[in-house]
């Protein structure tokens, strides 16, 4: 009797561990709820999360003449792929992924963006009015065959690495993650360059961008040829080549060392006009007269935002692309886009 009592409980045990670990395996798979499942394996456990539904971005085709719709991250893909050198480092790569996908969400309805003004009906479209965007196709003609796939693999894993991630500023979406080319050592706040002033966008110190091409960059002019630039759009200024020297006066610079205003004979205008003007890389300029007028400049673009060469430096020094985007975006966190889905 004894040895039928164990022999019964023994395999009851048995059977009620074969019916405990079938619970387990079906009770962590995913119930549809959101939350994370796993998958038991012989060696290791693998948590995976469910995919959330993102909207699709509706692009307008320049050449095409057309609007394309597809998903969000695709349409980063093309966009690092248009906007930043595949030389870069992985992370920098990374933070360009990171502001694209949010330029792209901030103008889209579905997340409480707007679209880029237009009549075509589309969030964004495919030049530096928005955004570039290329395909795969075309981005992999322009790079040499033998590193072409490895290029496109490199930027397909930063967008893939931070997959739906974007900025967020005190719990909303950021709606002007600004970036450019080269500051020239330090970005501006956008206050002293556009109409508003944004938390997030504050100058920052931008140390290593030298190696950049536009770094620093100069032209030169004829005394005659200066005055009728600036006479061709403000003919009442006075210029004249024989007094220019006197007649031309640079005002006080912003925080990030861009000209504030700089007075043309009879007339002032901002610094950024006068880049328009003379087709500067950036309104942080400074002008010699010599035997003939030239103007140096440091940096390239409006010099708000992220740094692309900056980014580089920061991803060369070893940091991460959270690291460079909280240093570009201050007081910035990331957040899944589907947090602000409408």
């Amino acid at each position: 009797m004894n040895f039928l009592k164990k022999f019964i409980i023994l395999v009851f045990m048995g059977m009620t561990f074969i019916i405990i670990l079938s619970l387990i395996m079906v009770g962590g798979q995913s119930s549809g709820n959101g939350l994370s499942e796993f998958i038991v394996k012989s060696k290791n456990i693998i948590f995976k999360n469910s995919s959330e539904n993102s909207a699709k971005i509706k692009i307008y085709m320049t050449k095409e003449k057309k609007i394309k719709e597809m998903d969000l991250d695709e349409y980063v893909l093309g966009v690092v792929a248009g906007e930043m050198p595949a030389e870069f480092p992985e992370e920098a790569l990374k933070a360009q992924a990171v502001a694209a996908r949010t330029f792209g969400a901030a103008h889209m309805e579905a997340y409480g963006g707007k679209k880029y003004k237009s009549n075509t009906g589309a969030d964004v479209c495919d030049t530096v009015e928005c955004q570039v965007f290329q395909s795969k196709e075309d981005r992999m003609k322009a790079w040499p065959k033998e590193k072409a796939e490895e290029y496109w693999n490199k930027m397909e894993q930063a967008v893939k690495a931070t997959s739906g991630q974007v900025l967020s500023y005190k719990g909303k979406l950021v709606m002007e993650p600004y970036y450019f080319a080269v500051s020239g050592g330090k970005t501006e706040n956008s206050e002293d360059v556009f109409k508003n002033g944004e938390g997030y966008l504050k100058s920052v110190e931008s140390p290593g961008e030298e190696s950049a091409k536009k770094y620093k960059t100069s032209i030169k002019l004829t005394y005659e040829n200066f005055v009728d630039r600036v006479n061709s759009y403000y003919p009442n200024s006075g210029l004249s080549a024989a007094n220019l020297t006197a007649q031309v006066n640079i005002g006080d610079r912003t925080e990030g060392g861009a000209v504030k205003e700089i007075k043309l004979g009879s007339v002032t205008i901002s610094g950024t006009k006068f880049r328009s003007v003379m087709g500067l890389n950036s309104a942080n300029f400074t002008i010699y007269f010599k035997d003939q007028v030239y103007i140096q400049c440091l940096g390239y673009g409006h010099r708000v935002g992220m740094s692309q060469w900056g980014a580089n430096a920061m991803a060369e020094d070893g940091k991460t692309y959270v690291q460079i985007l909280s240093h570009y975006y201050t007081g910035i966190s990331l957040k899944k886009v589907t947090s602000f889905l409408r």
